[in-house]
């Protein structure tokens, strides 16, 4: 009989002893329901970096407030990675659900599921997660708002204007959807000559901005799948001083800000307070043991100067 190394043996025993780190709470081994005047959340957010997410946080910290409910928030800092281990580290305190919005739909799969082996429920905020069970979506119609801004430039320009699209973290559920929505009606409507992505950030939708107008002088219309780019976008074709459509996705105070001064063409915004309310209202349903949908959508608008 072949003898298991002494090593080997040790570290199956490390391993398996790790897996079982993570004990659910009492009441989920019981599969009683949790005291609400005691519920502690955990909300992970992608990047408290982007002032869209800082107010989702905020809109979620207000109505936890107003059920008595605790909130630990971490920032992933747009890193899939961290991401994982924050989520791991809020299962560890304890958590009763998980609010995540994730850095990267796949990438946060793993997580999720470390949450399901210990019967803690997910729900998913503005970005689904590719693998694991997750109780609830709560997100905006990004597929129908991307097509939107499909329209919006169509009615702005005409079919066949010359059009640039910034794309977000190529990831995300959000990107894929708007750049699905954008693309349906864009690819038999308009002329996209080129699209790149610029990781929903400002500094990278200015300079990527900046250098598909160099070697795109024709453009004529950027959608960008998030406000942040777009404000980027704005600063580059104001340096070029050309006169060009630029329309972002979210409704953000920057961007409604710059669509009053005349900067930003349009946005499609997105209610952050009640995406915050309905995950946290989704949270507390699930608790107290009542069902609850598996796609919460939440409505849209388009915004223009002419209707803020």
């Amino acid at each position: 009989m072949r003898k298991i190394p002494y090593l080997l043996i040790t570290a199956l025993i490390t391993l398996l002893l790790s897996g079982c780190s993570l004990e659910p709470p009492s009441w989920a081994k019981t599969g009683g329901k949790k005291d609400l005047n005691h519920v502690k959340l955990g909300l992970s957010m992608s990047t408290l970096n982007n002032p869209f997410f800082v107010y989702l946080k905020d809109m979620v910290v207000q109505e936890a407030d107003k059920q008595g409910f605790e909130v630990i928030v971490v920032d992933a800092q747009n890193d899939p990675a961290k991401q994982n281990n924050d989520v791991d580290d809020l299962l560890q305190k304890g958590v009763n659900a998980l609010l995540i919005n994730p850095t990267d739909s796949s990438a946060i799969s793993a997580a999720v599921q470390n949450a399901n082996a210990i019967g803690i429920p997910v729900i998913t905020i503005d970005r689904s997660a590719d693998k694991g069970e997750v109780a609830s979506l709560i997100a905006s119609d990004n597929v129908g708002g991307g097509k939107m801004a499909a329209q919006y430039i169509i009615d702005s320009l005409g079919e066949g204007a010359v059009v640039a699209e910034l794309e977000g973290i190529p990831g995300t559920s959000a990107a894929r959807e708007r750049g699905e929505g954008f693309h349906s009606l864009a690819d038999s409507k308009l002329n996209v000559v080129v699209k790149q992505a610029a990781a929903f950030d400002r500094t990278k939708g200015l300079n990527v901005m900046e250098n598909l107008l160099q070697a795109n002088p024709n453009i004529q219309a950027v959608f960008a799948q998030n406000d942040e780019m777009a404000l980027g976008a704005v600063e580059a074709v104001a340096s070029s001083g050309k006169n060009i459509v630029v329309i972002g996705f979210d409704g953000s105070a920057d961007a409604l800000r710059a669509i009053k001064e005349g900067k930003l063409s349009a946005t499609i915004a997105q209610q952050f307070d009640l995406i915050g309310q309905k995950a946290v209202q989704t949270a507390a349903d699930i608790l107290r043991g009542k069902p609850v949908e598996k796609y919460v959508p939440v409505a849209i608008k388009l915004v223009t100067k002419d209707n803020q």
